[in-house]
């Protein structure tokens, strides 16, 4: 089953950009995913299974790299953009 994630980040600190940038640079780097960034939210597109699994390595590497941050999400099972 696809999955679509829209994630917004909003890290605990005053130079936000950095851990926003940085958190984005890393999902790009993920195959078999589509991940398209906007200004305000990345949705995050793929077999279930394999965002479900890069959202949590990505969730414990942003916290280990730049210290706590807020997550904003909508799941949304089913959706591939066109």
């Amino acid at each position: 089953m696809m999955l679509a994630v829209e994630i917004s980040m909003y890290p605990f600190q005053q130079q936000y950009q950095e851990p926003i940038l940085g958190f984005i640079a890393r999902l790009n780097t993920f195959t078999g995913l589509r991940v398209s960034t906007m200004a305000t939210c990345t949705l995050v597109t793929g077999e279930y299974d394999e965002v479900m699994r890069v959202l949590g390595d990505m969730l414990r590497w942003s916290y280990e790299t730049y210290g706590k941050a807020v997550y904003v999400t909508k799941f949304i099972p089913g959706f591939t953009p066109e």
